[in-house]
């Protein structure tokens, strides 16, 4: 009887040496892989050290405190002053000519030291007494014509002028006023020049402009002058204040706009852009480091194109199937922008520089500059980002990281349909947040302050009087039912799909069994056997010196324990440790026949299980050990009962 119930049917043997042999080659592969993967990576490491540098190298805290210096002159009031003179005050026209004959003057011209000094610096300002103002200040207005708007026929015997809001098409470009002098005069700007994105529209590079003089009491009555003859009028929609000042000792330029629009409603709206750059790039040794780290990384760029080129001519659409070689893509094509961007600031700044501070009484556009190198900034920021997003590529091979993004795409369909009805529920509300509260409540005041106010009540960050204040019974009722439907209903729902989705992969991935090589471990391999060449560390003398991998350990070790479970305190010990042994054979046939040191695309290409297969593979290989593992122990009860029964029977014999 125990032979006989320890034999394993057929099928069931053959399907075991097949599982064995499958997953002996898909380990061969899965070392092969892992071994490019990880030369792959330790470029990779290099690469992002590089663009690291570069991208570092391009920032520093000077830039902050200099904005914060410029920030504090001209936008914030100094105590001694009215506060109705400081330029985010600034709430008429009457406000605009009293910042700008007070504290605009006082910031841009410094003749005296701090001890009432006269400083004698060739007619030249230094605000802060370290930062050279180029050129001299430029202020531009733009307008829009009469009549470019419709008025109800029962107010036109009450108003007969009309200004709409900004719009191209309803800019006035005539002459107006004296007409004697170029501040009266529209002038166009170069079709290269940036338009400005205010709060209240976008605006052309054109307009109606005017320096001001070198010496400040000159500049106090020529601002005094066009005060008193209307230089602004009812069609003024937006003026310009521009300066630009550069600090030798941080080789820093400082482009100041300081933007003042007047909507069609009356008043004004106050807003201001203060961009540190480094325009002049290779001055220190420091700097020609970093250009030789951008031309490493030009390289790098050039290589991984020919690389992915060779990629997708051999898996033609086979390619865009992965997610990752699609961040591939993305990254090569941020990072070509990024160059191109650079040589044209680069070349930019090498042309205008000598032209733009040819003549000290005009003012410079370093604007321009400075709006091409913030979107090179911009730029390499992104490049950055998704250069460590990619690292994921390569931790994917961890357990851990494995199980993260196997609940991720497992759970994919259940956050898709979930996401529609969230997102269904929650515009519903914003919009219902800006017919309700959207004229009186500035988080409310455009649909897309909705949105964002949404997700900062989510999250706690929100003040419930002002739109209790507003509505009194719809207020509340928009807020508690907003907080129980989407922060305790949907979020919770939300988590709990992660969370069941997680604990059904983390209890498949306890069944099967670890016989997967960590790069890790592989990593740690290599590096032992750099130093055994480098003779920097002693050769390991219990470590087999043939072809056997760590892999293969692991393998082996893991095979022998699944399989003597199978046959425990059994007679079919024997026949089971046959079974490995062919495993094993079938398994250093195969690393032979593609030894890992070669050329991992044959093997790819000979090998036509997947990882998912793999997994399935092992999967199904676990299931079987249990069930032959239940086998056994009913064998057991079964020859116990018959022992048992076998005893009885003697008992009675007797």
């Amino acid at each position: 009887m125990e032979p006989s119930a320890a034999r394993q049917p057929p099928a069931v043997d053959q399907r075991l040496s097949g599982s064995g042999a499958v997953k002996a080659r898909v380990s061969c592969s899965r070392e092969l892989e892992l071994k490019t993967t990880l030369r792959e990576l330790v470029i990779y490491i290099v690469f992002l050290t590089d663009l690291s540098i570069l991208t570092f190298g391009m920032v520093s805290t000077d830039m902050y405190y200099l904005n914060k210096v410029m920030s504090h002159l001209f936008l914030e009031p100094s105590s001694s002053e009215d506060d109705r003179s400081g330029f985010r005050s600034i709430g008429s026209r009457a406000d605009f000519w009293r910042f700008a004959e007070g504290p605009l003057l006082d910031g841009l011209y410094w003749e005296k030291w701090y001890n009432n000094t006269t400083l004698t610096l060739q007619n030249n300002s230094h605000i802060y007494y370290e930062n050279l103002l180029l050129g001299v200040a430029q202020i531009r207005q733009l307008k829009v014509r009469n009549n470019t708007c419709s008025i109800y026929p029962y107010f036109h015997h009450f108003l007969e002028d009309c200004y709409s809001e900004y719009r191209y098409r309803a800019e006035d470009r005539s002459d107006f006023g004296l007409r004697n002098k170029s501040e009266w005069k529209y002038t166009s700007a170069s079709s290269l020049s940036p338009w400005y994105w205010g709060s209240m529209g976008l605006y052309s590079s054109g307009g109606y402009m005017f320096t001001l003089p070198k010496s400040k009491q000159e500049s106090v009555e020529k601002l005094v002058f066009l005060r008193q003859n209307s230089w602004l009028t009812r069609g003024t929609r937006v003026v310009f204040i521009d300066f630009s000042t550069y600090n030798a000792n941080i080789n820093l330029f400082c482009i100041i706009k300081l933007v003042v629009e007047f909507p069609a409603t009356g008043g004004a709206v106050t807003s201001s852009h203060i961009y540190s750059v480094k325009l002049l790039r290779y001055v220190t040794y420091y700097d020609y480091f970093l250009a030789s780290c951008e031309i490493t990384f030009c390289l790098f760029i050039v290589t991984f194109i020919i690389q992915e080129a060779i990629k997708i001519v051999k898996l033609k659409k086979e390619y865009f199937r992965s997610a990752w070689n699609w961040l591939d893509l993305l990254l090569l094509v941020v990072s070509i922008l990024a160059i191109a961007f650079n040589i044209y600031c680069t070349v930019e700044v090498s042309l205008l520089m000598e032209e733009l501070l040819s003549d000290a009484h005009v003012y410079p556009d370093f604007y321009f500059l400075a709006f091409w190198q913030v979107l090179y900034n911009n730029m390499i920021a992104v490049n950055i980002f998704f250069a460590w997003i990619k690292i994921l590529k390569y931790v994917s091979f961890n357990k851990t990281m494995t199980q993260l993004s196997s609940t991720l795409s497992r759970c994919a369909k259940d956050i898709i349909g979930f996401a529609i009805m969230f997102f269904i529920i929650f515009f519903a509300y914003a919009q219902l947040g800006y017919l309700v509260f959207g004229s009186q409540v500035e988080e409310f005041s455009t649909f897309q302050n909705c949105i964002f106010t949404q997700f900062r009540i989510v999250l706690g960050d929100f003040n419930f009087e002002t739109i209790e204040a507003t509505n009194r019974i719809l207020g509340p009722i928009y807020f508690i039912t907003f907080v129980f439907f989407v922060f305790f209903v949907l979020l919770n729902m939300f988590l709990a799909i992660i969370n069941d989705t997680y604990s059904e992969v983390k209890a498949d991935f306890e069944v099967i069994p670890s016989q997967e090589l960590q790069i890790r471990d592989l990593f740690r391999q290599s590096c032992n056997k750099a130093l055994v060449k480098l003779r920097l560390k002693k050769p390991e003398m219990d470590t087999n010196p043939a072809d056997e991998s760590l892999e293969s350990k692991e393998f082996s070790a893991t095979k022998r324990k699944d399989i003597s479970k199978l046959s425990n305190r059994d007679s079919a010990n024997e026949k089971s440790h046959l079974k490995l042994s062919e495993v094993q054979s079938g398994r250093e046939k195969l690393c032979q026949k593609y030894p890992s040191t070669e050329d991992t695309e044959a093997v790819t290409a000979q090998s036509y299980v997947s990882t998912a297969e793999f997994q399935q593979l092992l999967r199904y290989t676990a299931e079987l050990g249990k069930e032959l593992n239940n086998t056994n122990a009913k064998l057991r009860r079964i020859m116990k009962s018959m022992q048992q029964l076998k005893d009885t029977s003697g008992k009675t014999a007797q």
